[in-house]
């Protein structure tokens, strides 16, 4: 099966959900024994020296990249104000990338081709018209769903408005193209029904972001004396700062009164400057690190404090597959069907965060929580398996549909 995976930034490094999303599941259809090719926006946010990768980046059969310049200007923003279109999905067109698609299109014959979310649906008219590949959506958050969140939560009546308008216009185009999808691949069932109540009538199937467990080790149990906490993510998307921020202003102070020797550690690419403010409450803001897993398996328990968002939080995973005790809310759990006391712990207010930290000192249910987590993403979370059910699923829908 020749596949063609168009992503809106370079796969790597494994940093982002989205990134570890594509990477691993890319990585198990290879072993499945299909030959993927990649075209890629190298955009100026997410920026990637396509030379400096590893060795084990090795599962393309071609790798191609774009230039796309990407960046958010105040210009661009009030332009958009006069404009129909989306100012999300705008941001990702692009004559060169069209260009490019084209010409792969032209001398090449793909089975499938794969957009890495729905913000490369603006190439779907160029490869109707130069391709009969099965075309594909891999669904990785319902997109309006997050900016709408994100709007609700926003106190400031004139940034409330301008997100409500601009999720309203993304809202209007991730509804246009729906159903010009062959195929669909959401990331959990509720995603999925999502979609089916929106209107969307072609085929699908749920697929799980994947892990490889063998790269996931799960360290030896902290003491007490030393219990940590840990956050982790990207502080350029907004749910994440939105939700750091929070927990820093509404739940920390109150859980640092009772717990004075708990610390809390919190890692991250392009980290605002207002999170070292926090550094006399045993609060550690470190920036960028060079190893997320390797900074994850440090502490005790790893921290997902989401209050918007749509999705699956890979980080959630992660966490569960290090053998990390995770902490999230219930909008963070979205899509993840683990139990809170069993594989994880769900906390949605001060009390809740409370009852998380005294659970830590339970050196027992804490060992048996890992355990259960690590066994959670094993049978639902194998990439490989994952990858499996895919390309069954393909096959099957392509031989009744030509």
């Amino acid at each position: 099966m020749k596949i063609l995976q168009l992503c809106k930034k370079f796969p790597y490094p494994l940093t982002s959900g989205e990134a570890i999303a594509v990477t691993y599941l890319s990585k198990a259809l290879h072993k499945q024994g299909c030959e993927i090719t990649l075209l890629a926006m190298n955009t100026t946010k997410h920026f990637v020296d396509i030379n400096s990768l590893p060795e084990n980046f090795n599962h393309y059969k071609e790798i191609h990249t774009v230039l796309v310049d990407n960046k958010i200007t105040p210009g661009g923003a009030i332009k958009n104000l006069f404009s129909s279109g989306s100012f999300h999905v705008d941001r990702y067109r692009s004559e060169d990338f069209a260009q490019k698609l084209k010409d792969l299109l032209i001398e090449h014959r793909y089975d499938i081709i794969q957009l890495e979310t729905m913000y490369l649906s603006p190439y779907m008219d160029l490869i109707r018209a130069h391709s009969e590949a099965l075309l594909v959506m891999r669904a990785h958050n319902i997109e309006h769903e997050i900016w709408q969140r994100i709007s609700r939560n926003t106190k400031f009546l004139p940034k409330r408005w301008y997100l409500n308008y601009l999720s309203s216009k993304l809202e209007r185009f991730e509804l246009s193209v729906l159903n010009d999808y062959d195929f669909l691949v959401p990331i959990s069932e509720k995603d999925l029904q999502k979609y089916r109540n929106l209107g969307y009538m072609n085929g699908a199937k749920t697929i799980p972001i994947g892990l490889d467990i063998n790269d996931y080790k799960m360290p030896i149990n902290s003491r007490l004396d030393t219990m940590s906490l840990s956050f982790i993510g990207g502080f350029d998307w907004f749910p994440n700062k939105e939700g750091v921020l929070w927990f820093l202003d509404r739940i920390w102070p109150d859980i640092h009164r009772e717990f004075p020797l708990l610390k809390l550690y919190i890692a991250g690419r392009q980290m605002p400057d207002s999170l070292y403010r926090y550094k006399n409450k045993n609060v550690y803001a470190l920036g960028d690190v060079e190893d997320s897993r390797a900074f994850m398996a440090q502490h005790t328990a790893t921290l997902v404090p989401l209050l918007s968002g749509s999705g699956t939080r890979v980080k959630i995973l992660e966490g569960m597959a290090l053998g990390r005790i995770v902490v999230t809310t219930s909008l963070g759990l979205e899509g993840i069907p683990a139990q809170h006391g069993e594989e994880l712990l769900i906390a949605d207010d001060l009390d809740g965060f409370r009852e998380a930290i005294r659970f830590l000192a339970d050196t027992e249910a804490v060992l048996q929580m890992r355990k259960k987590a690590r066994q959670f993403i094993y049978t639902r979370y194998n990439n490989e398996l994952l990858a499996e059910d895919l390309t069954a699923a393909f096959s099957k829908y392509i031989s009744t549909h030509t």
